[in-house]
């Protein structure tokens, strides 16, 4: 799956977000304490397994906090009180670094992004030349162009974009040159980003 984990910390505190923790929670938990991190929250931009299959096991060593969306707190009922169900435009502080959540539906419904510092981690909303797939359950490519045109487009083109997956031969790229380059920005109206997508999934 080549899928990402992104650490999210403050170098002062060293108080760090592990981001959708999908797999081998043990190379998770042993580069956190290398560096000495204590992770304090867990960041979840959607609940497919790929995303978050070390999340319990890790929650169990550290107790962080759990961020998901609200529409997705459900499937996550092992965390229990540790859970925080966000909404889009809420903000966590980890350490004295601020991170702004961003709900971006379609892929999921309860698809977020996370913005902290000009630099978007995107999940499964966003890659690198390519977006999310939406037919699975839950998805909706009506929401997604809505979350790709009207949340991620309105961000300033400097932003830096961390992608959920290694799909593209690079790993990170910029909002600027996805909007340029990407072929799920290029279309201007809802009928031509379907007639697209479809083709594409």
């Amino acid at each position: 799956m080549q899928n990402f984990v992104y650490f999210i910390g403050d170098p002062q505190t060293r108080e760090v977000a592990v981001v959708d923790p999908g797999w081998e929670p043990h190379t998770i938990l042993n580069a956190a304490a290398q560096d000495q991190w204590r992770i304090t929250h867990l960041f979840v931009t959607h609940t497919h397994f790929d995303h978050i299959n070390a999340l319990e096991a890790v929650l169990k060593q550290t107790d962080a906090k759990v961020c998901v969306h609200a529409q997705e707190a459900p499937f996550l009922k092992f965390a229990g009180k540790n859970i925080l169900k966000m909404k889009n435009s809420d903000h966590v502080k980890v350490g004295n670094v601020e991170i702004q959540f961003l709900h971006t539906p379609g892929h999921t419904p309860g698809s977020q992004c996370f913005l902290v510092q000009g630099n978007l981690i995107s999940g499964d909303t966003l890659f690198i030349q390519a977006c999310g797939r939406t037919d699975l359950p839950g998805g909706d490519p009506e929401e997604l162009y809505l979350s790709l045109q009207d949340r991620l487009g309105k961000l300033p083109s400097e932003t830096i974009l961390y992608p959920g997956h290694n799909y593209a031969d690079q790993l990170t790229s910029t909002l600027g040159d996805e909007k340029k380059n990407n072929p799920f920005f290029v279309p201007q109206t809802l009928q031509q980003f379907l007639q697209f997508h479809t083709k594409m999934i």
